[in-house]
């Protein structure tokens, strides 16, 4: 155990905690949940804390891929975003540093531990909710303050930035541990298994973006384009735009575009011009 990770594991907690879809302090949840809850940005912030942006990014930009596709119904999730994201990114950045551990501890954190402690958190919510309910009841103002408000950030504080914090104070350790004792075979698993993670994230956002099999066209055209015209992303994301744009136009022609046939109400009268 390194005593210099105390200062990286505990700000990578308190990240997590601000990344909470219930965190006020970053704009609700536009600055919070959907901003710094995000691998991509955990990613950087944990790289950060780490002292290594490059290697932050570069993990969040795998894990992101992951998670790309990732929804919630109602309350019902399958994993746990922030957990994986700061949990996985922070313990690969405390080991090896790669992004393909990365994506193997984010899924197994996000799947697993992420969802105990995120049911765990609707429980106990329910219960300060029964208690402001009875407070306002007795017109109790306090009580409805401090079950309203204060309770439950402590609450989701506890859930979030401790156990984010014990994972990599404590469990940086036992990762570096398997990964260097563990046969080869297990470990090219995992470097295997990261890689095809993030594209099975991309696949499945596909699936939900495209709507039909022809815009697929689109989709091949900017791999080529990044792949052998040597292309950069910033200039990539241009030519998107103005396809994306020409392609709208297209298909959704300006009403003054159309063609409007005469308001006559004799023009079904047929008249010869040889007769007058």
């Amino acid at each position: 155990m390194e005593t210099t990770l105390f200062i990286p594991a505990l700000l990578t907690g308190i990240f997590c905690y601000l990344g909470a879809i219930e965190s006020p302090w970053l704009f609700g949840m536009s600055g919070g949940f959907y901003i710094v809850g995000r691998p991509l940005v955990a990613g950087l912030l944990v790289g950060f804390a780490f002292g290594d942006v490059q290697a932050g990014v570069l993990c969040g930009l795998a894990v992101q891929a992951v998670f790309i596709a990732n929804l919630s119904t109602g309350g019902a999730t399958n994993s746990e975003i922030t957990y994986a994201a700061y949990g996985g990114i922070g313990l690969a950045l405390a080991t090896t540093k790669e992004p393909a551990v990365a994506v193997t501890l984010s899924v197994l954190l996000g799947q697993t531990f992420g969802l105990i402690f995120y049911n765990t958190r609707m429980a106990l919510y329910s219960f300060w909710n029964n208690k402001a309910q009875q407070a306002a009841e007795h017109n109790n103002t306090r009580g409805i303050i401090l079950n309203h408000l204060f309770y439950p950030q402590v609450t989701t504080f506890l859930l979030r930035a401790v156990p984010v914090f014990l994972a990599i104070f404590y469990g940086s350790g036992l990762v570096d541990w398997l990964l260097s004792n563990v046969p080869e075979v297990i470990t090219k698993i995992i470097s295997v298994l990261g890689g095809v993670l993030p594209a099975l994230g991309i696949a499945m956002l596909m699936n939900i973006v495209i709507k039909s099999k022809i815009q697929l066209i689109f989709f091949f055209a900017g791999f080529v384009l990044l792949a052998f015209a040597g292309l950069s992303m910033i200039a990539l994301v241009f030519i998107s735009a103005l396809v994306a744009y020409l392609y709208y136009m297209a298909i959704n022609k300006p009403a003054s575009s159309a063609v409007k046939e005469p308001n006559n109400s004799n023009s079904n009268i047929f008249e010869d011009d040889d007769l007058f």
